[in-house]
């Protein structure tokens, strides 16, 4: 019987309900053990293939395919999991898996439920892994040559095939020591040191393998299965769906990161608006955290440890002090370490809400012109069950916020609007749409595509307009989801000019959470735990077709950004679903005039040529690609050590020119929702700011919450003073209203 006729809320989940969930990928090394395929396991395997065969969006293309094809491809996947960076495995061990296994491997997981493939491959890994630290550990015993002339390839993943023999894999690996005793020796150790901090690195990643049970192999197998559809779908095991499940209903205390795992290094995958790393300003995105010291404890070397129990170091006490020292994200030579230390606490909804300011910025004139910014962090609000829940607490929800923001900012006199989206990865549909309505006369704001093929259209109903000045949205790689909405139907109606990267992150699908035992009867009946799939059931299109999903958003004005040449976009993404549209759906709008985007996009072009911050940042794009075009890293210590000088005197000299250029930032102005937040005891201490008349208004010279030399704000700040001058000149005009503005219809 079809799974569909136990999940008949599939078709069409609750708009408000549908949360763009963030991902966590994982990937760790797994020891030896008695695996057991478990009759429960057994039809949670077989349920997982059902799933994914008769629910995922994408199902009838992966199903199309030949299934030897999919077998070869889910091996393939599995061991890439396992051994990321291609080190462990031979090249003959992929053909000898995909010989004995290929074949049936999808009849075996779909009728029998059997992981024989996933236990037997994994064993090998183990013995890899044994045998080559063995080998590791021997090696270590001897002398180094660090005059030579040899290189290490900086990354091994993505199309780099495993080594062919064992002579190829030892070469590899005495590289890849030199390699790693050279971040010690730049890090000033000895090289007895730099020995013993290796030597407890891989005794550390073999004492782990000893914490790996059938659940974990089962979640990294069956997630590559899921990731064959796409990317975003996964296996949750019963012990990490319960985490899962947690964390959704419980304020843990941490320091707001999410966490992943990528060559053996736990990764900084997001930081949790409002949370102690977001108020820290310390921690990025793509930083790589290589230890952790509770307080003034010992720092704890967590290369290769496995996530859980990275998560429980760095979880602890409200109040107390975690050490990280980090790769910062970006940074290609693995010896430059920052060390910071972030306090402690509890995700805070007031600190995640959105903020405002008010910038003066000179016009062409030297006329001062008021422009207000809002900055929106995520798509925050109640869902259905929550709105339906118990509480007497405030509730609040993003839209509600920025229709307050923007009545402050009116009063205080804004002649434009810029709604900042970078970094905002998404959040409730329904705020998406409920906020476009902000700004447009009611209509549609998206079409939702299910994996039956159904389109849905979704409406803001709301008639009145909170804002119809001059808007433009500023959006970065990074702004993804209910960001992509947002922005891309501004953009169809022409109400916003659109300003940015190249393109927006991409990400334009749902997944939703499937609990085993809901699907299963025979699961439903057993006393065991099970775990649950995250499927992907939906696409957004916006109104006039488009789809968001892999190609983002393209802004009306792109600005030069690090971001696009670094892989952080859904299109980077193995598996990634494909960019599509569909009919459009009737709304009355259209996109902003050529002769209006014209003028806007030759004035900042000029801009970009001539201003000095745009040479800056050009400046800071050249260094960055030329280390992101580098494969291959020097082996040889004296050529490293200039290049880290070289690297060091570059920095100096654009931080010093940093300080110059901020100096010319335009006076502002912040308005807060809250009293603001005290900044944690470990972060650079700013200037108090003056008190005001307003106790939620501030004089934020030096507040944290502001960035210094922010280079696309101040471009959009210009870009909106254009338009208003723009709005002065008759044949500008379209339909009685002036550029980027509301064109309210005669019944309201």
């Amino acid at each position: 019987m079809s799974f569909l006729t136990f999940l008949p809320w599939l078709r069409r989940p609750a708009a408000a309900a549908v949360v763009f969930l963030a991902v966590l990928t994982t990937g760790q090394a797994l020891p030896e053990r008695n695996f057991e395929t478990t009759r429960t396991l057994a039809t949670e395997v077989s349920t997982m293939v059902e799933l994914l065969e008769q629910v995922h969006f994408n199902h009838e293309a992966v199903n199309s395919r030949p299934k030897p094809e999919l077998g070869q491809n889910l091996i393939h996947d599995y061991m890439g999991e396992l051994d990321s960076q291609r080190l462990f495995f031979l090249a003959t061990d992929q053909e000898a898996f995909t010989r004995r296994y290929a074949n049936a491997l999808y009849y075996n997981l779909r009728t029998l439920g059997k992981l024989d493939a996933a236990f037997d491959i994994y064993v090998q890994y183990e013995k890899r892994v044994d045998s080559r630290i063995n080998w590791v550990f021997e090696e270590l015993k001897k002398d180094f040559d660090f005059t030579s002339h040899e290189t290490y390839p900086l990354d091994r993943s993505k199309k780099t095939a495993w080594p062919a023999t064992q002579a190829e894999a030892d070469d590899l690996w005495h590289r890849r020591l030199k390699f790693e005793l050279l971040q010690d020796l730049l890090d000033k150790k000895t090289i007895d040191e730099a020995k013993q901090n290796v030597r407890r690195r891989y005794e550390r990643m073999l004492k782990n393998l000893a914490d790996i049970e059938t659940d974990d192999v089962t979640e990294i197998f069956l997630t590559s299965l899921a990731n064959l559809y796409d990317p975003h779908s996964s296996y949750f095991s019963p012990e990490t769906f319960e985490d899962f499940s947690i964390q959704m209903r419980l304020s843990l205390v941490g320091i707001g990161a999410l966490l992943g795992f990528e060559d053996n290094y736990c990764v900084v995958k997001e930081i949790i608006p409002g949370g102690p790393a977001d108020l820290s300003k310390q921690l990025q995105p793509n930083d790589k955290i290589v230890t952790v010291a509770n307080g003034e404890g010992e720092p704890i070397d967590i290369i290769g440890m496995k996530l859980r129990k990275v998560v429980d170091l760095i979880r602890g006490q409200k109040g107390t002090r975690v050490k990280l020292t980090v790769i910062p994200a970006g940074v290609t030579d693995g010896s430059v370490h920052k060390e910071i230390t972030i306090v402690r606490d509890v995700v805070k909804l007031n600190s995640a809400r959105a903020r405002a300011a008010i910038y003066d910025v000179p016009d062409a004139g030297g006329e001062i012109v008021p422009i207000g910014v809002i900055t929106l962090p995520s798509f925050y609000g109640l869902s259905d069950d929550d709105q339906n829940g118990s509480g007497g607490e405030e509730r609040t929800s993003a839209t509600k916020d920025v229709a307050e923001l923007i009545n402050r900012l009116d009063a205080a006199g804004i002649k434009a609007l810029v709604l900042d989206l970078r970094g905002n990865g998404g959040g409730l549909l329904s705020e998406a749409i409920d906020l476009t309505g902000l700004f447009i006369n009611k209509g549609p704001v998206v079409q939702v595509k299910s994996y039956s093929g159904e389109v849905q259209v979704d409406n803001d109903e709301d008639t009145p307009i909170s804002y119809t000045g001059p808007l433009a949205v500023l959006v970065s790689r990074f702004s993804a989801s209910a960001s992509e909405i947002v922005a891309g139907a501004l953009q169809n109606y022409g109400r916003a000019v659109i300003i940015g990267d190249r393109s927006t992150h991409g990400k334009g699908s749902v997944q939703t959470i499937v609990e085993m035992k809901n699907v299963s009867r025979m699961l439903a009946r057993l006393p065991d735990k099970t775990g649950a799939a995250k499927l992907t059931i939906q696409k957004f299109y916006l109104p006039n077709g488009s789809s968001t999903q892999n190609k983002g958003v393209t802004p009306d004005i792109v600005l030069p950004s690090i971001d696009e040449y670094m892989p952080i976009g859904e299109s980077d993404l193995p598996h990634a679903l494909v960019w599509d549209e569909i009919p459009s759906t009737t709304f009355s709008g259209r996109p902003l005039d050529p002769q209006i985007l014209a003028p806007l996009r030759d004035a900042s072009q000029s801009r970009q040529e001539h201003l000095e911050e745009f040479a800056y940042l050009k400046k800071s794009i050249a260094w960055y690609k030329v280390k992101q075009e580098l494969k291959e890293i020097p082996l040889n210590l004296d050529e490293r050590r200039r290049q880290k000088e070289v690297d060091d005197a570059f920095k100096k000299t654009m931080d010093t020119e940093k300080g110059q250029l901020a100096k010319s930032d335009f006076p502002y102005k912040e308005f807060t929702l809250v009293p603001p937040v005290p900044q944690p005891a470990t972060a650079e201490k700013k200037t108090e700011a003056a008190d005001s008349e307003d106790e939620s208004t501030l004089s934020t010279e030096e507040d944290a919450g502001i960035t210094k030399l922010d280079i696309h704000l101040r471009e959009s700040l210009r870009v909106l003073s254009d338009a208003l001058s723009l709005s002065k000149n008759p044949r500008y005009w379209a339909n009685g209203s002036a550029p980027l503005t509301v064109q309210v219809s005669k019944n309201g």
